[in-house]
């Protein structure tokens, strides 16, 4: 199975991923979710970049930023803290 699946209702993301980037068990994923600790964001690429999407999730001041196809396929990824002074660390798919 990929990481990231794309049905009816969008996009669904495997909780180890989204749990790695945070630094957290898989199984505390879906209940932050639930409570609004973990949100997420989805965003359509246009013109150029047409078929590609842009999920970003943000927990206690962290955001994993996943660059996606339009088959799930992870093109690359991105862990950065908020605020003025991040630093990005990016890695292909």
């Amino acid at each position: 199975m990929s990481a990231v699946t794309v049905g009816a209702e969008g996009f669904v993301v495997e909780a180890e991923v989204i749990a790695t980037a945070f630094g957290l068990a898989p199984a505390e994923v879906r209940a932050r979710m639930r409570d609004g600790a973990i949100t997420s964001r989805c965003e359509t690429s246009v013109d150029a970049d047409t078929g590609r999407y842009r999920l970003t999730f943000q927990h206690a001041g962290r955001s994993l930023r996943l660059t996606v196809d339009s088959d799930g396929n992870i093109l690359s990824r991105a862990t950065f803290d908020r605020g003025a002074n991040r630093t990005a660390r990016s890695a292909p798919g």
